[in-house]
């Protein structure tokens, strides 16, 4: 804590972290590990070589350590990882436990490293507006907040090396347990992973495992029997466990009788495949072999569940599936979850194991007619359809709702009764409203994907959850040309360049934003017409042409006042407001943010309010009123804090620091930059914590701490060069080169005095003119 009215001299903030994301990261403790297998047999040999790694001999304690266990599919590596993990946890990685499938030998497609990452900073108390959209970003963050900590990172399924090496953690005393069917040699060779191969059970711990898991119903079983179920089951452990579940479901039947049962469907697995496969033709024996034995409800519900396209699923999806209830569609899914053909994730959440997903699917094609299949999949995505737009209503509210075709007959969406409980489903479903979209294309639902990938732009953007906006956005855009959806497109053309923009890609921002432009005037759509004039706008103010941001957001707000939306009409009075106030016509942009701020408050929008008085504080500072602006960014700052905004809260410390350097609190304008950095640290936001950085020089400067400016300036520019130039950029530059013609000379200063005036020779405002005659007087 700094009272900065009692420090002279300034206050140098050091350290790379930021004090408020160390402390805040390490209160939260994540327990990620899903619970292991019941009746698990020691493999012991390779529980002592994992334990080794724990010991003082056999820790390397100068890099972060990885351990990889491999073998072939179905043989318990899985099982193998959670035991142990569990075993461990307490004592070594008290810190938290992470855990992510990555599913990379599933049907569908494997989950991207990015992805990952957002689960896991998710995990870490990192809010998705806060998350990054580049992975290098995701895993610079991610490193940070694992380092100095003490936490195992478990990576089930990873299917190559590039798939995890993205989110191994950065600095020793973690633990990377990666599962894979592949070998990993590169993470051995360059991140020098530790391999551990785990082979078939030997025949003592399989029978121990049937044993096991039949003892309470089937105690009498010869061992010679269990020996050749367990050698039918090819000595797997997931073999096992459905064979050991469908013998314990009847006990009054005889074990020799199973076994026949089983031979009779091993044969005709024999026909089919080759011999070279043979634990691969064990498994799918054992599988047929209780799929058939099921009850029809649940054999069909099994092989439909194969049509789902995401790594996991509710049973409010299943009902819909079925067109069932949802207690009847529950009741089914435990008697597969009894069976070990399901996994039970949490209360009414499931997930297949990737073979057992395969093989249902492959039951779904021969088992189900096409038409049937069909009706299936329509009812699954109409149901992500119907609930994902009952979520966006909730979480953007004001935003204009996609027309959406009439749900069929049996299918119930979701409602939601608050803004909180739409973005937790969300957060829970959204890699399967990705893959929605994507299957949606697949099936030919061209009307169903490109709807549903409209309905996700406002969630994604609230989420920052870049990873699967691009995709589905991109995806959508072809789906409504297909259908000759022009509307649709140009939401999603709309939806693509606001992506861009939030990434700081300005070129293909304007390029994206501008196709949705022609598209709506093509066709009319004068109220899209004003969302893409606003948003080329807000592009132009990124790039700082405050002119064409002003003329693109003056048209849009008349157009909003044509069609009597008052609401929107007032969003974008206030932008050109703010545009007003940067070109120097402060008076009229006071009036313009007046009237937004009076609509914002009448609606109880709160988030524009904070905005509008940030603007308001900006309008004081211009009239020579620091008193007033203090108050105005101090109203700002409150209203962010209430609302949990990070992104407002660490845009407006800059503004605060603004007006404490115009009422000479330099040391408190230190203050606010640290605390603006800090926050755009977490937030992976390299561009405003730069600007943080151009601002703790600023107040270095009014301090006369030049040379020490000057380190931050430089900081600040080395970063701004790598994100495009341009005016920030100058700014930085100009900041330099006043800092260096006091502490240095002017011959220091030169180079970047005339790199700064020719980037601002494009730029006529005022703080532009400003910035010019600063470094004039500084070099004079």
């Amino acid at each position: 804590m700094v009272q900065a009215g009692n420090v002279h001299g300034g206050v140098h903030f050091y350290g790379e972290g930021g004090g408020a994301t160390a402390s805040r990261a390490s209160r939260v403790i994540p327990r990620e590990l899903p619970r292991g297998h019941r009746g698990f047999v020691d493999r012991e040999d390779v529980v002592a070589r994992l334990d080794h790694l724990l010991s003082a001999e056999g820790q390397d304690t100068s890099d972060p350590a990885v351990v990889v266990i491999t073998g072939t599919a179905g043989v318990g590596k899985t099982s193998l990882a959670l035991h142990w993990a569990h075993r461990v946890r307490d004592a070594f990685f008290p810190d938290g436990q992470l855990y992510v499938n990555l599913r990379g030998y599933d049907p569908g497609a494997p989950m991207d490293p990015g992805g990952a990452l957002h689960r896991f900073l998710r995990a870490l108390d990192v809010p998705s507006s806060a998350i990054p959209a580049e992975v290098e970003a995701k895993a610079a963050l991610y490193r940070s907040l694992l380092a100095g900590r003490r936490m195992l990172v478990v990576l089930d399924n990873a299917s190559t090396v590039g798939q995890v090496r993205p989110l191994l953690p950065g600095t020793p005393g973690s633990l990377a347990l990666v599962t894979s069917r592949s070998r990993m040699s590169g993470l051995v060779a360059r991140d020098g992973a530790r391999r551990i191969t785990l082979d078939l059970l030997p025949e003592p711990d399989a029978v121990e495992l049937l044993r096991i898991a039949t003892r309470d119903y089937r105690a009498a079983d010869h061992p010679d029997l269990l020996a050749e179920l367990a050698r039918l089951c090819a000595r797997l452990p997931l073999a096992l466990r459905i064979a050991a579940e469908r013998a314990a479901s009847r006990p009054w039947m005889a074990l020799g009788d199973l076994l026949t049962d089983l031979r009779d469907e091993s044969s005709l697995w024999d026909a089919l495949s080759s011999e070279d496969d043979e634990e691969a033709d064990a498994v799918r024996t054992v599988f047929a072999w209780s799929y058939r034995a099921l009850s029809p409800e649940a054999a069909r519900l099994f092989r439909l569940l194969g049509l789902h396209p995401g790594p996991d699923f509710g049973s409010a999806v299943v009902a819909a599936m079925l067109g069932t209830t949802l207690g009847r569609a529950r009741n089914t899914l435990d008697g597969l979850v009894g069976a070990h053909l399901l996994e039970q994730l949490g209360p009414g959440r499931y997930q297949f194991h990737d073979l057992l997903r395969a093989y249902a699917g492959d039951q779904a094609t021969l088992d189900e007619p096409e038409a049937e299949r069909a009706a299936v999949t329509g009812r699954m995505l109409s149901w992500y359809l119907h609930s994902a737009a009952a979520a966006q209503a909730k979480i953007q509210m004001h935003l204009g709702a996609v027309g959406l075709p009439p749900l069929p007959e049996g299918v119930t969406p979701l409602d939601f009764a608050e803004y909180g409980d739409a973005f937790d489903w969300y957060e829970g479903e959204r890699d399967n409203l990705a893959a929605a979209v994507h299957a949606a294309v697949k099936a030919g639902l061209d009307g169903v994907a490109w709807r549903l990938a409209a309905v996700l732009h406002s969630v994604h953007a609230e989420a920052k959850q870049f990873d699967s906006w691009l995709s589905t956005a991109l995806a959508g855009v072809a789906a409504a040309r297909r259908a000759g959806a022009r509307e649709g497109e140009a939401r999603l053309l709309e939806s693509v360049g606001h992506f861009y923009t939030e990434s700081h890609r300005l070129d293909q921002a304007f390029e994206f934003h501008r196709a949705a432009l022609a598209v709506r005037r093509d066709i009319g759509d004068r109220f899209g017409e004003a969302l893409s004039l606003n948003g080329i706008g807000l592009t132009c103010f990124r790039a700082r042409s405050l002119r064409e941001a002003r003329d693109h957001m003056t048209q849009g707000a008349a157009v909003f006042a044509e069609l009597g939306d008052t609401y929107r009409e007032a969003i974008l009075l206030g932008n050109v407001g703010e545009m007003c106030v940067e070109l120097g016509e402060t008076e009229r942009g006071a009036a313009l943010v007046g009237r937004a701020l009076a609509v914002f408050r009448e609606v109880g929008d709160k988030d524009c309010q904070s905005n509008a008085m940030r603007i308001v504080s900006t309008i004081h500072r211009a009239l020579g009123r620091p008193d007033l602006a203090l108050a105005a960014i101090g109203e700002a700052l409150e209203t962010a804090r209430d609302l949990g905004d990070k992104v407002g809260e660490g845009y407006y410390l800059l503004e605060l620091a603004r007006v404490q350097r115009e009422l000479s609190l330099a040391g408190e304008a230190l203050v606010s930059c640290q605390r603006a950095s800090a926050l755009h640290r977490r937030l992976a936001d390299p561009v405003r914590e730069a600007l943080s950085w151009d601002a703790t020089g600023e107040a270095y400067q009014d301090l006369d701490r030049h040379a020490l400016a000057a380190d931050f300036h430089r900081r600040a520019a080395a970063v701004l060069r790598d994100f495009g130039g341009g005016w920030y950029l100058a700014r930085a530059l100009g900041n330099l080169a006043c800092a260096l013609s006091v502490s240095e000379s002017r011959a220091e200063a030169s180079p970047y005095a005339e790199e700064a005036l020719g980037l601002l020779g494009g730029f006529d405002d005022p703080e532009s003119s400003a910035i010019r005659q600063r470094i004039a007087d500084h070099l004079r």
